[in-house]
């Protein structure tokens, strides 16, 4: 009945390919005279979607979650991953040839001093990992008295025959009607924070940040529409943009070079090391510049200037045209996401819908929109045992049929023009458990506790993310993700530097747009994860002695009442709840065709006493 367009459900590569590739990167790696190497899922930007041409760790492993890393040694090979992961790695790799192992608790670098020997040479790409990164790794191999070797070309690379081409999207213009801000306009606020840094120039190395700067998109990775690309922001002087010219239609190339000068990617070393000859100070962003950057710039004489890229505080705070498309954007993601909602409850209790049909629906109600660009990453649809699985992505093989008595969790979001969706409802199939339903009321309440955050200016993420963990706490429970993350306008679904977790140590400030996602994962059982977007907004208290922030909720779809244990609310929470879905009814139900579906999100909707 449904056709999706932008996923996909084809089941890694296993068995003998990933066995035969492995060896053949032993024998490479022999060749180099090397004793390992080290393999991060990225690419030269530290992307988190990245070309196909860059999917070296999935290549080799079979896992194809969207962060990990891997190591191999003559005899042991390791792969590394965080607490959303855990299950994926377990499924896809092979445990005769692979070790899964913690990212948080055994970092790659303490099982490299237990696992190499003095006279080891470990090779690593500098292209695809940060200097910090690239530090870290040296400091395991000195104190196991082995030696940390940069290669020069990549041993995968010899050895993946059947590497696909780099991508070649074509560029698009960001008009003013989206971005709010013209280009000169950005870069003179950029040139502020230039002078600030006190260098001679910036290097971008973000393609977000260079799409951002210059009010442009592309096509080149799934899901977030980016156009791979550098810059670098002189002082003084015409910035330089390096971007593949086959990728620029005429009219693209005339608005870039209103306000730069384009090169090809292969001129940015070359520009680099002229700067750095003349002893130029160059600022790099040290989350995505590639520690080959400041490799060639401490080469050619000058000096790398680390820390964090001024573009991405920059491009974090909306300005009123951003804030408005979003707002439409999810008024428009309502509709689609009512009707779908809707959808599941006539065709679940049939037992005929699986995982995939989610997926395809989801897509297809919000194709109907006329105005969806792409997913913004592909969609979590997991029932069941599935769901616990924090990042699961349904394949044929995995995919599932939805049953009486299941929860399905369904994650997704979308791309449209003018703005960036991420949300997630948890939904009950038949009646729920007791356990579910006082599971589920937690996680509400954990939920409303974000959503209704008053809190004073320069308040950081790490600060809020015990509000949303708090009721579970108190069963002894938690989960092993943030409570939510930045959102791109048109851009990324995962934007820095803002998040709300126990790391987010930066300031929240208004017109961020954060996730609020608490969510709680029973192995084998089910999993629970109730997420919209907040706005962080300003906000009037009488008596307040410094400024005091709020968040607005721009998504808006029911929460499954049949989940809640009104019992466990307070008052406060049953009234936001309350106002939420009536907000939600009065904005969605003027744009509902069919009298069925207007029905059911009444009931959706109705108030709960």
């Amino acid at each position: 009945m449904f056709e999706a367009h932008f996923q996909t459900f084809e089941e890694p590569e296993g068995g003998v390919a990933l066995a035969a590739r492995l060896s053949a990167l032993r024998e490479e790696l022999a060749r180099r005279k090397l004793t390992g190497f080290v393999v991060p899922r990225a690419d030269q930007q530290q992307n988190e979607y990245v070309a196909a041409s860059e999917e070296r760790l999935a290549w080799l492993t079979g896992f194809t979650g969207s962060a990990g890393l891997a190591i191999v040694l003559g005899r042991e090979a390791a792969l590394f991953v965080d607490g959303r992961y855990t299950l994926q790695a377990a499924k896809q790799v092979d445990a005769k040839a692979w070790q899964v192992e913690p990212l948080v608790e055994l970092p790659p670098e303490h099982w490299l001093t237990r696992h190499l020997a003095a006279g080891d040479r470990l090779g690593f790409d500098p292209w695809l990992h940060t200097s910090a990164a690239a530090e870290r790794l040296a400091a395991a191999c000195a104190k196991a008295g082995a030696e940390l070797v940069a290669v020069d070309g990549n041993p995968l690379d010899a050895i993946w025959h059947e590497r696909p081409a780099p991508p070649l999207g074509r560029v698009s213009i960001h008009g003013a009607q989206f971005s709010g801000e013209i280009e000169a306009e950005k870069l003179k606020r950029i040139r502020l924070e230039i002078n600030k840094l006190g260098v001679d120039a910036l290097v971008l190395s973000d393609s977000h940040a260079v799409a951002w700067t210059f009010n442009i998109r592309g096509a080149d990775v799934s899901h977030t529409p980016l156009p791979l690309s550098y810059a670098l922001v002189p002082k003084d002087g015409r910035p330089l943009v390096f971007i593949d010219h086959r990728k620029l239609s005429n009219s693209a190339r005339d608005h870039l070079e209103q306000s730069a000068d384009v090169e090809e990617p292969s001129a940015l070393t070359a520009k680099l090391t002229e700067l750095a000859k003349r002893g130029a100070a160059i600022a790099l962003d040290s989350a995505t510049a590639a520690d080959a950057l400041s490799r060639l710039i401490v080469g050619a004489g000058g000096k790398p200037v680390r820390g964090n890229d001024p573009v991405s505080l920059l491009k974090a705070v909306k300005n009123i045209a951003e804030i408005e498309g979003t707002r439409t954007a999810h008024q428009r993601d309502a509709v689609a996401l009512t009707r779908f909602l809707a959808w599941v409850d006539r065709e679940a209790p049939s037992g005929h819908l699986t995982e995939i049909d989610t997926v395809e629906a989801l897509e297809t109600f919000r194709r109907q929109t006329g105005a969806l660009k792409d997913v913004s990453f592909p969609t979590i649809a997991g029932t069941g045992p599935n769901g616990a699985i924090v990042h699961y992505r349904v394949t044929r093989k995995s995919n599932r049929r939805i049953a009486a008595g299941d929860l399905l969790l369904i994650d997704s979001g979308a791309q449209y023009e003018d703005g960036t969706t991420d949300v997630t409802r948890t939904i009950a199939i038949g009646k729920p458990t007791d356990e579910m339903r006082d599971r589920f009321t937690r996680v509400l309440r954990g939920h409303i506790a974000i959503a209704r955050a008053i809190f004073p200016d320069g308040t950081t993420g790490a600060q809020l993310d015990s509000f949303a963990r708090q009721y579970l706490w108190q069963a002894g429970i938690d989960f092993e993700h943030g409570t939510g993350h930045g959102v791109g306008s048109y851009l990324s679904v995962h934007e820095g530097p803002a998040r709300i977790s126990k790391l987010g140590t930066t300031p929240l400030k208004r017109g961020m747009i954060l996730s609020n996602e608490p969510g709680y994962y029973k192995t084998d059982a089910y999993g629970i994860r109730i997420e919209n977007l907040e706005l962080v907004i300003g906000t009037d208290i009488a008596g307040a002695e410094k400024p005091v922030n709020a968040f607005e909720t721009l998504t808006l779809a029911p929460i499954d009442r049949r989940l809640i244990e009104v019992s466990m609310l307070s008052a406060d929470e049953l009234s936001w709840l309350n106002d939420y879905h009536a907000r939600v009814a009065r904005t969605v139900r003027p744009h509902l065709d069919d009298n069925a579906t207007k029905l059911w999100l009444d009931e959706a909707t109705a108030a709960l006493k």
